[in-house]
């Protein structure tokens, strides 16, 4: 049982639930005793006086389970109990430690990729020398860091990156569809659109960049990077092909063979105060075709994933 009240503020007499007190109707004080300094009653008057309210007997709740009272404090009636714990701390004990698990997981991933993407941008030392290829295999294609915002001289020319196709009918016969220039596509997307998406500003742009860098001016592979660099800019373009047949039919119908790509390049002009000139004749770099399989084609719509390996028409001489 929890405790009970003590006399009522301003009483000149016990409560009458509290231990010792007299039964009701019984002559205060007692027989022998002395009446209390400064009493509201006779001494032999029964208690309680006439017309106050009736005992109460009812016992007030103690607090709640895990909780910390003061000695000589009561928890007065209708108090709230302890509100429910938010979070994982109210989730059962079996489920805390999953949730704990899989919040250490996120954590070791995110600081095991910040890591590496460092490892990526610093400086050469031993450590980055040691596990280059490790780094390179995570890094690129999709986390690749380009720093040339900051450089002393930036890029001052405009790519264009363009794409043809060879599509074969259904009675069997081949065309050969016209330029399409995707980084023109991209430029109309971004053009007045406060929140461009990523894929429209870099994916292309970098893709590019990602082959340039990879290969020679005779579009020879320059090391362990090239095929994977000519494998993503291909997908990229046959699947910016596909979407772009589909919004647009204004070919025949046909599935695509082989494509072939080129860049157009055109040097930026150079603002009259500088002084400076630039020859604003476009140059080209046109690569060979490349055979299409089913690897290079977007997944169908069950999202599967097609077999079969990409390759350039020279390699599969």
């Amino acid at each position: 049982m929890g405790p009970v009240p003590g006399p009522v503020p301003g009483s000149d007499g016990p409560t009458a639930n509290a231990p010792g007190a007299p039964l009701p109707g019984a002559a205060w004080p007692p027989p022998g005793g002395t009446p209390h300094t400064g009493a509201a009653w006779p001494p032999g008057a029964a208690w309680p006086p006439a017309g106050t309210p009736a005992p109460d007997n009812r016992t007030w709740p103690t607090a709640a389970p895990g909780t910390h009272t003061t000695p000589g404090t009561h928890t007065a009636p209708g108090t709230p109990g302890t509100p429910p714990r938010a979070g994982i701390a109210g989730l059962p004990f079996g489920q805390q430690i999953v949730a704990a698990l899989a919040l250490a997981l996120i954590a070791v991933a995110a600081g095991t990729h910040l890591a590496i993407v460092f490892l990526h941008v610093a400086p050469s030392n031993t450590l980055t020398k040691q596990h280059s290829e490790a780094i390179d295999d995570w890094v690129y294609p999709e986390f690749e860091q380009n720093w040339k915002l900051f450089a002393p001289n930036p890029l001052q020319q405009n790519v264009a990156v363009q794409v043809r196709a060879q599509l074969r009918d259904k009675g069997g016969d081949t065309f050969v569809t016209g330029w399409y220039d995707l980084s023109a596509l991209d430029g109309e997307a971004i053009d007045g659109n406060l929140l461009p998406s990523h894929t429209q500003q870099n994916e292309l742009r970098r893709a590019w960049d990602f082959f340039s860098n990879s290969h020679d001016n005779e579009n020879r592979a320059t090391g362990l990077r090239g095929a994977l660099s000519e494998r993503y800019v291909r997908r990229i373009a046959v699947m910016r092909l596909e979407r772009l047949r589909a919004e647009r039919p204004d070919e025949r119908d046909g599935t695509i063979e082989r494509i072939q790509m080129r860049s157009v390049t055109t040097n930026v002009a150079p603002p009259p105060w500088s002084g400076e000139s630039a020859d604003r004749k476009p140059t080209f770099r046109q690569l060979p075709w490349w055979l299409v399989d089913e690897d290079d084609k977007p997944l169908d719509a069950a999202g599967d994933p097609r077999a079969g390996d990409g390759r350039t028409e020279a390699g599969s001489r």
